[in-house]
């Protein structure tokens, strides 16, 4: 299957859960909108280069359109339409007020200056700036995206419509971002394992983890996770992965990676491949990478009683049918990473009322958010009966979607 055609799979087992009306299925499934703009840029030795970038909204019956704008040579619409589909039943189950969306440039960032980007991110917003706004569609930080680059859109199109941070989130601090922001996916997913732990009468303290990826999300959840007592034994990046049965050091890989760039060669620890990495014996595995790297050909091979979704759609529909019949929890992607986008809302409040919060009572309202979603999902999940937590929370989102969409109506 596609990323999208998971999706709908997924969407899918919820609608069936609901018994919703067929009428309702084409309505949320069908995306608002759909952009697809070229985009021309002159290269810094003069050469011209040529882009396709996407923006797909989905669903914005709760709230303006919200998601991220990732940068990578395999961005295609197929998987744009995935992530802006997740993006509204994430918001609708973390409670706040968007709808969903999602945006991508098919291009390898790696292979471009600053200068380059720059030109290509000021190009992509010009050509979508008539469908975005602070109470239309709010872009954010994806794959190979960050603060700088929603700078850039920031200023792009202020220059056309006037002085308005709110149009996106995932800004520098200090240029009207919210303190919390960068670690608030990784904090969200802590939060939201050690709730489904707590839960089962478990902690994440001397709990084991492998975390595939440790860019943003995996480093500041093996950050975080390790603060509280939970054991990383082994950990991964594009270069390669490493290990420790007995637990890796994370402030001290923190720092080796900030000086090398990766996790490899990383004293007191041994190489791991990024096979080997996924099958590993632990207690929680945490995909924090790419989507659909768990699938029918390692699924029956994981070797972890949790899976904790940090990464958008690690898992294929094949292979979330093989952990439910062998009893294995996932966590699924619009729970476990909806802290980033609670996060932005957060920004987007203060943007909007003008207001600066501190870091505490960013991270405390976060919490707060991740507790409650998971008490309802929990509560979803005793009302649903016999059902996985993923199908549970797709339900869940699709039955407040519904319920947005009736009040609203259609003509």
């Amino acid at each position: 299957m596609t990323p999208y055609q998971t999706t709908n799979y997924f969407l899918e087992q919820g609608f069936e859960i609901l018994k919703l009306d067929p009428r309702y299925k084409t309505l949320l499934v069908t995306p608002s909108r759909e952009l697809r703009v070229e985009l021309v840029i002159e290269n810094d030795d003069g050469s011209i280069g040529n882009y396709i970038g996407y923006r797909v909204q989905h669903d914005n019956s709760r709230g303006p359109f919200k998601g991220g704008l990732r940068y990578h040579p395999e961005v295609d619409i197929d998987e744009v339409r995935s992530l802006a589909s997740l993006m509204t039943w994430k918001t609708a189950l973390i409670g706040v007020p968007y709808g969903g969306a999602k945006g991508g440039i098919q291009v390898d960032p790696y292979k471009l200056s600053q200068r380059e980007l720059e030109r290509l991110t000021r190009r992509f917003t010009d050509q979508i700036a008539e469908f975005i706004g602070p109470e239309t569609d709010i872009p954010a930080p994806d794959m190979n995206t960050n603060g700088r680059v929603m700078s850039w859109i920031f200023d792009q199109y202020s220059r056309r419509y006037g002085f308005n941070p709110g149009v996106v989130t995932g800004k520098p601090v200090d240029l009207h971002g919210s303190l919390g922001r960068e670690a608030a996916t990784g904090r969200g997913c802590l939060f939201a394992i050690r709730e489904v732990l707590n839960a089962a009468g478990k902690n994440v303290s001397g709990s084991t983890f492998v975390v595939q990826g440790f860019g943003n999300v995996g480093s500041f959840f093996c950050r975080l996770a390790h603060e509280v007592g939970a054991k990383i034994t082994a950990v991964s990046d594009v270069r390669g992965g490493i290990q420790n049965t007995n637990g890796l050091d994370i402030p001290k890989l923190v720092e080796h990676v900030q000086k090398t760039g990766s996790v490899v060669e990383f004293p007191g620890s041994e190489p791991i491949s990024n096979a080997d990495l996924l099958t590993a014996p632990c207690d929680v595995l945490v995909p924090a990478a790419l989507g659909h790297v768990l699938t029918s050909d390692n699924a029956s091979k994981v070797n972890a009683k949790y899976i904790l979704e940090a990464a958008n759609g690690p898992c294929t529909a094949e292979a979330d049918d093989i952990f439910n019949q062998r009893g294995i929890v996932c966590i699924p992607d619009i729970f476990a990473n909806a802290g980033g986008v609670t996060v932005s809302y957060f920004e987007w409040v203060q943007n909007t009322q003008h207001l600066k919060w501190t870091e505490d009572e960013v991270n405390r309202r976060l919490e707060e958010h991740m507790v409650s979603a998971h008490k309802a999902l929990a509560k979803a999940m005793a009302s649903y009966g016999d059902c996985s937590m993923r199908a549970a929370a797709f339900a869940l989102a699709i039955q407040r979607v519904k319920e947005a969409t009736d009040m609203r109506g259609l003509g």
